[in-house]
């Protein structure tokens, strides 16, 4: 069975945030900044998703436009 990257991706950006909302909490004040960059990381990984998304949609629906233009 193959296992898509971006089915696995689905999964752990939001536990990276997760891992790094709990370290931030419980860790204390010299050790939070370790916690950071793992909740950037999973944020960024959300919002390239999404704009990947949105760019697909935004293609295709320019190539339908313009098959529509022709007929």
């Amino acid at each position: 069975m193959k296992i898509n990257k971006r089915f696995i991706l689905s999964f752990l950006a939001p536990l990276m945030i997760l891992i790094s909302g709990i370290g931030l909490t419980l860790r204390d004040n010299s050790r939070k900044i370790l916690y950071l960059p793992i909740g950037l990381m999973g944020i960024v990984i959300i919002l390239e998703r999404v704009i990947s998304r949105e760019l697909e949609r935004k293609n295709i629906l320019k190539k339908i436009k313009s098959f529509q233009k022709v007929k």
